[in-house]
């Protein structure tokens, strides 16, 4: 009887294979070999590309290699790329399919249509298959699917954040998990030092560093500064150690660089090579030289998964918080992203380029998925912009105390918006077409008549301020000049006055209003209070003047007091 054991590599199982045409097969295999793509990336093309051809020796059998693809044959692919879901057409080996029978997330989707046409392209480009279309322009991802792809950072909540980061500074040997046959050692150990533990955590926290930077980081990688430094173009100081400087390896991105982090990060590390045993120098995976790793134990380095296995897991249950949240499992990737967010939305934040620069990205586009700007700062920053103010101006207003006090306010007028030149003694000002540009009906009273000259002379007037708003025709003609001011009087001039004639049937012309003046903020309610209709105040404009509160408001305010 025979054992059969599994394939060491999952490339050779033979059911990885199974109803995919064997040409078919055969080259993706060949663009496996060839390619000049990352393993890990190739591996999921690969697997990928068998898949679609297990779809194609279903549906169309006839179609045995990818020399007999058409352009019809690319179009239908995209689409039923567009509809995948997790586990379609997968091999009959056991596997772990997170998403099964979900439909894919749409980068995922238009990762592997951009698989596709990489596929054939290549295909194309090393003369393996005929040009029968142009994979560049059949396989485009459509624009349904580009438009739900964008920057959502996976940041980890500020209250989460906090309880890692105060577990990871209070880290000791008794939250890590032991290794070892408890029955037979008495004083099991955990699977590497506490201070290389230590080390890796504090650096997770505060440098935002990819998992694979982390564990390729290289001794002697922190650097002091030792003295003050007036920073170039500002003149501003920095002092002497207020932050290390940590090189970081090539990744992804970028070529080596420096970046500057919080100086714990470097008495952490600092404190795991004085007791570091002495290791050799082993080439880098990423560019084949011989380092000295800074994270080696043993003369190996630490584990890849060692971070997202072991001390995460660890570090949420010591800060007694979940290992998942409504974005998925907490990783060391989403620290990346937690610590771009926060320090986009700091205090005195660092700009996108900035933020660039320190996360090691080639273009800002990369940076923008991983900042975040959060509510409470678009809030803030709305707020600030004065957008409802913009739209409103405030007018002077007298109101005749003694009118109001006597009852006649129903039939005589009580209330004169100054216009600069004139007064307008309609109630409902705010809600007439000419506030801006009045047609002298026969509401106005000019400043040197004698009605004006009256009620200038008396002494118990209340002045008060209108917020009145305004059109996009009469904030242009606010902000935007003479010309838009014409443009304006000429919408106008058919537009009946609230006495009913048009300003043509007036035939006075129309008048610019000159007192108008950028609204005040709101007043409080203690100030609105105290400044009502009625109250004894003194005629003077040195004062703060109140803003009048709505006219319907008013007048009701006015009558019952009255």
């Amino acid at each position: 009887m025979e054992i059969k054991r599994p394939a060491k590599d999952k490339k050779l199982s033979p059911a990885l294979t199974l109803g995919v045409p064997a040409e078919w097969c055969r080259l993706c295999r060949l663009w496996f070999d060839r390619s000049t793509y990352a393993l890990r990336n190739r591996n999921k093309s690969y697997y990928f590309l068998l898949n679609v051809g297990r779809w194609l020796g279903k549906v169309h059998p006839e179609v045995l290699s990818p020399g007999d693809w058409t352009r019809e044959l690319a179009a239908e692919a995209v689409s039923i790329v567009c509809q995948w879901h997790g586990g379609d057409w997968c091999s009959i080996d056991p596997v772990h399919v997170k998403s099964r029978s979900q439909i894919l997330a749409p980068s995922t989707r238009a990762g592997r249509i951009s698989i596709l046409r990489i596929f054939f392209r290549d295909l194309q480009e090393w003369e393996l298959i005929p040009r029968r279309f142009d994979p560049m322009r059949s396989m485009v991802t459509p624009k349904s699917i580009l438009a739900l792809i964008g920057p959502n950072p996976r940041a980890i909540a500020d209250d989460v954040w906090a309880k890692l980061i105060w577990a990871g500074l209070n880290l000791t040997a008794d939250d890590l998990p032991k290794i070892g046959d408890f029955r037979h050692v008495p004083f099991p150990s955990t699977a590497y030092p506490i201070e290389m533990s230590r080390a890796l955590v504090t650096t997770w926290l505060f440098a935002g560093l990819r998992s694979n930077e982390i564990v390729r980081l290289r001794v002697g990688c922190i650097r002091w500064q030792k003295d003050d430094v007036t920073v170039p173009g500002t003149g501003e100081t920095l002092p002497a150690d207020a932050v290390c400087l940590l090189d970081v390896p090539v990744n992804k991105t970028s070529t080596a660089f420096t970046k500057p982090v919080d100086r714990i990060v470097g008495e952490a590390i600092a404190v795991w090579e004085k007791v570091c045993p002495q290791g050799v120098k082993l080439p880098d995976p990423k560019t084949g030289e011989l380092v000295d790793f800074l994270f080696l134990i043993r003369l190996t380095r630490v584990g890849m998964t060692y971070l997202n296995k072991t001390l995460i897991p660890a570090l949420c249950k010591k800060a007694g918080v979940p290992l998942a949240d409504v974005r998925g499992n907490i990783t060391s990737h989403r620290a990346r992203s937690t610590i771009a967010s926060q320090l986009y939305n700091a205090r005195e934040p660092m700009t996108l380029f900035e933020l660039q620069e320190w996360l090691g990205h080639s273009s800002p586009h990369a940076t923008q998925h991983y900042a975040k700007i959060t509510p409470l700062k678009i809030a803030k920053s709305y707020a600030d912009a004065g957008y409802f103010a913009r739209n409103l101006r405030a007018i002077e207003v007298l109101v005749d105390q003694d009118v109001v006090r006597s009852g006649r306010a129903a039939t005589e007028p009580w209330k004169f918006y100054d216009l600069g030149h004139g007064y307008c003694i309609y109630d409902f000002f705010e809600q007439c077409q000419h506030r801006m540009a009045c047609a002298k009906c026969d509401f106005y009273m000019p400043k040197e008549s004698t009605a004006a000259l009256l009620l200038e002379g008396k002494s118990h007037l209340l002045r008060l301020l209108q917020e009145i708003p305004l059109g996009e025709a009469e904030q242009a003609a606010v902000e935007d000049g003479v010309a838009a001011y014409e443009n304006l009087l000429s919408k106008l001039t058919d537009v009946p006055t609230p006495a009913g004639p048009t300003p043509r049937q007036i035939g006075a012309g129309f008048v610019q209003i000159t007192s108008v003046r950028p609204a005040l903020p709101a007043s409080t309610p203690a100030e609105s209070r105290s400044n009502a209709v009625g109250s004894r105040e003194p005629d003077s404009r040195e004062r703060s003047l109140p803003v009048l509160q709505q006219v319907g408001r008013s007048q009701q305010r006015t009558r019952r007091r009255s």
